[in-house]
């Protein structure tokens, strides 16, 4: 593989966009309550893969053995907003230049090239406005 290209090409895959509004560091307090923090779940076989970008570092994790009833619902439950979302192939051109934000981050997986989205907030109503074919 080069150029980050994979060997086949990728197919559409669900992900599901989390937004919380827990804020570990005392700057993110200034964020809208409820998006303090965004992260992404991503299809993979018949498994979940969390993608969860956070200040200090990011965190990878398999879930196996859950349908995407079952983590909707439980995060939901666990007070989190949830917006399921198809992933299609970005256009082969660079994104747009941003510093690392879990935002940033969740743009990049979901292929989304739009500077001016750059809090949990932003990312949550242009997600809503656009509605891909998979929102509920």
């Amino acid at each position: 593989m080069t150029g980050g290209r994979h060997i086949q090409p990728n197919p559409p895959r669900i992900a599901l966009v989390v937004f919380s509004g827990t804020a570990d560091l005392k700057w993110l307090k200034v964020l809208k309550p409820g998006f303090r923090h965004c992260f992404t779940i991503l299809e993979n076989d018949d498994r979940w893969i969390i993608y969860d970008p956070l200040s200090h570092q990011t965190e990878i994790t398999i879930i196996e053995d859950l349908s995407l009833r079952e983590l909707v619902e439980g995060y939901r439950k666990l007070g989190f907003r949830v917006i399921p979302w198809v992933v299609h192939r970005a256009a082969p051109r660079p994104a747009p230049m941003g510093l690392y934000t879990c935002v940033e981050a969740v743009k990049r997986v979901l292929g989304i090239h739009a500077p001016l989205i750059i809090t949990p907030w932003d990312l949550f109503n242009f997600l809503k406005k656009l509605k891909n074919e998979f929102y509920p």
